[in-house]
């Protein structure tokens, strides 16, 4: 009978946070997606800076790299979330603004995001790109293609598909990334995972919860990834 009452119990703390970790992992999954999106665009664009034969591209564009792919992903998260807040303070600060300003928290967790993952995809980039025959472009050249069209035409989407598997494979970090930015207050779905624990005193269920939901995330995205890559394969 107290075995039967107990399974009730759980059942309905499980229930009564069904809503929240549900609205946590929508949050987690829009922060992924914004941040993957907006990563792999400025990605892209430090890797041709990485690229580039001129040194006042490429330098900056490696030390990108090296920064963000050196210092811990909780640590540029603090950085973002104090330093920000504080960069705008001093900027108020010389137009007589003295009001505390607080930037929202999702947004630097985008914002971290994205710059975690512009590092780490542009070094996939990076290495597609040189991964195609230097007979292309001579080909592009031999046909009249100028470089511009060269690019558009020809390199990028042969760069793209040898990039897939390892784009793939930055999404996967952008979802574990979200998972640190509950230290910020974002109420993704490991915070309320959390809070859930702490509230029915079920830890192990409620993060069990979110670990499959993790899981099936990747799970269900590897399979598109790996779609995706046939497709191409048979193009």
């Amino acid at each position: 009978m107290e075995d039967t009452s107990l399974s009730a119990l759980l059942a309905w703390d499980v229930l009564e946070w069904t809503k929240p970790l549900l609205k946590g992992l929508g949050i987690t999954v829009i922060c992924a997606l914004l941040g993957y999106m907006f990563g792999a665009v400025l990605g892209f664009v430090v890797a041709l800076g990485k690229l580039s034969p001129r040194i006042i591209l490429s330098v900056p564009a490696t030390l990108y790299t090296i920064l963000f792919r050196g210092v811990p992903p909780l640590l540029i998260i603090f950085l973002l979330f104090f330093g920000t807040n504080g960069l705008l303070m001093w900027i108020a600060s010389g137009f007589g603004y003295t009001e505390y300003i607080e930037i929202n928290a999702f947004s630097i967790g985008v914002l971290a995001v994205t710059l975690i993952v512009a590092a780490y995809s542009s070094e996939v980039y990076r290495g597609a790109f040189l991964a195609i025959p230097k007979g292309q472009s001579e080909a592009c050249q031999t046909l009249g293609l100028k470089p511009l069209q060269a690019m558009i035409l020809v390199i990028i989407p042969q760069m793209l598909r040898l990039a897939l598997p390892g784009l793939g494979n930055v999404w996967i970090l952008a979802i574990k990334e979200t998972t640190l930015l509950s230290i910020i207050a974002v109420t993704e779905l490991m915070r309320v995972a959390g809070m859930a624990g702490r509230s029915s005193g079920q830890p192990f269920i409620f993060y069990g919860i979110a670990a499959a939901a993790y899981l099936c995330i990747v799970v269900v995205s590897n399979r598109f990834f790996y779609s995706v890559e046939r497709r191409l394969e048979h193009r």
